[in-house]
Order: structure tokens, then C-alpha cells, then sequence
């Protein structure tokens, strides 16, 4: 514990916890910091002025990151006949119905992102209680249900985030690995907040985005000044 301690210390040496970063100048002093022995990933959450218990408060979407999120996507696809065959050819990992419905019930999701065609969803409905806590219930909303299975793969696999307010009003996502150059890591979290704030609803009143921090696995939160997101 002794040695953890003293690497968090030494993680913390050189940060001000009151102050309100730059993007820029928070991301190298995160990237600075991810000194773990594996490829931290790097984190932005966006404090909301919303209350997701109202409908007209509830902020979810998709964006999809021009670098990338850096880290691999296991994707299962409901789906039959030429669909099936369409989510194989564009990469799908897991690929079924009734029987995935099955392996899913029992337990076993060994998958990342769950897309599914409309005329599926009538099955993938009894899977709300095990795939909805974990935030993977397909969904029109964010294209995880669709007919165009083949594009939501690549989407899924090529750096597509889906996000969700949290009953704290707070939103949050990997964004990158610290081994990104600072340029794209930025880039990941502009295009993010931009999307966050694009999904800002109709319900919403006074100051939307209160705070924004970022954080690699391991490392010490930086506050931003959402200013420098090109957040209003």
C-alpha cells in the first residue's frame, strides 16, 4: 500500500485542485501523470445542470470520436437472415437471436455494445432487466437500433461513445488512452462535450454545463474552464 500511496502523492505534486484548468494545459499535465504500467484511459465528466428524473431532462446520445477511443469493442447484433450476414461482413463479434437471447438470459455477455434491427427488439426486450443496468440496451436514439446494421458496427468499432446522464447529473466517458498524442486526445474531448452539449434538453433551465474535469485511470482530476471546450 506504502508504494501505491507514494506514487498517487508524487501523481499529485505540481496540481492545484482549486484551480480551473485550460483544455490544453490539463491535458499534458494528465498525460503526465498516466505513469501506470498499462495504457491509462483518459476520462471526461460534465457536471449538468439537469435533473434526469424528469423526461424533459434527460440528456443521451452518441458521438462519435475522430481518433478513436483506443481500446478494442466487442459487438453483439440481433439479427436474422441477410442482416446477420450484413453485421458479420462489417466486423461483428457475436451474432444470433433467440440463441443469443438465450446466452444473454443465462448470464454471459461477452460483448461491449449491443445492436439490434427493429424487428428484434420484441425479443431483445426480455433482456431489459440484465442489458439496461449495464447501460446496453439497444436503442433508437443513439442508432443501436437500426436497419443498417453494417454502418452501427463500424460506428461501434471505430470510436463510437454512447453517453448518459447519471441521477447526479453528471455525464461521462472514455475518451482516449494516454498514450494518444495531446492534439487527438483534445480533439476526442472537444468533439465530445460538443455532442453533450447539442443534446442539451428541452427541459433544461439556467446553467447547463456547471463543470468539466478529466482524469486519466490512475491519475488526479483536472478542472477545466469549459470555455475552452467552445462550451456555452
Amino acid at each position: 500500500m506504502a508504494k501505491i500511496a507514494k506514487r498517487v502523492q508524487k501523481s499529485r505534486e505540481g496540481i492545484d485542485p482549486a484551480k480551473i484548468y485550460g483544455l490544453t494545459e490539463a491535458v499534458t499535465l494528465v498525460k503526465e501523470r498516466a505513469t501506470a504500467k498499462f495504457d491509462e484511459t483518459i476520462e471526461v465528466a460534465m457536471n449538468l445542470g439537469v435533473d434526469p428524473r424528469h423526461a424533459d431532462q434527460m440528456v443521451r446520445g452518441v458521438v462519435n470520436l475522430p481518433n478513436g477511443t483506443g481500446r478494442s469493442v466487442r459487438v453483439a447484433v440481433f439479427a436474422r437472415g441477410a442482416k446477420a450476414d450484413e453485421a458479420k461482413a462489417a466486423g461483428a463479434d457475436i451474432i444470433g437471436a433467440e440463441d443469443l437471447v438465450e446466452i444473454v438470459q443465462g448470464g454471459k455477455i461477452d460483448f461491449d455494445r449491443c445492436i439490434a434491427t427493429p424487428d428484434m427488439m420484441p425479443l431483445v426486450g426480455r433482456l431489459g432487466k440484465v442489458l439496461g443496468p449495464r447501460g446496453m440496451m439497444p436503442n433508437p436514439k443513439v442508432g443501436t437500433v437500426t436497419m443498417d446494421v453494417a454502418a452501427a458496427v463500424k460506428a461501434s468499432k471505430g470510436g463510437a461513445v454512447e453517453f448518459r446522464v447519471e441521477k447526479a447529473g453528471i455525464v461521462h466517458a472514455g475518451v482516449g488512452k494516454a498514450s494518444f498524442d495531446a492534439k487527438a486526445l483534445e480533439e476526442n474531448i472537444r468533439a465530445f462535450a460538443d455532442a453533450v452539449i447539442k443534446a442539451k434538453p428541452t427541459g433544461a433551465k439556467g446553467n447547463y454545463v456547471k463543470r468539466v474535469a478529466i482524469s486519466s485511470t490512475m491519475g488526479p482530476g483536472l478542472k477545466i474552464d469549459p470555455a475552452t471546450l467552445s462550451v456555452a
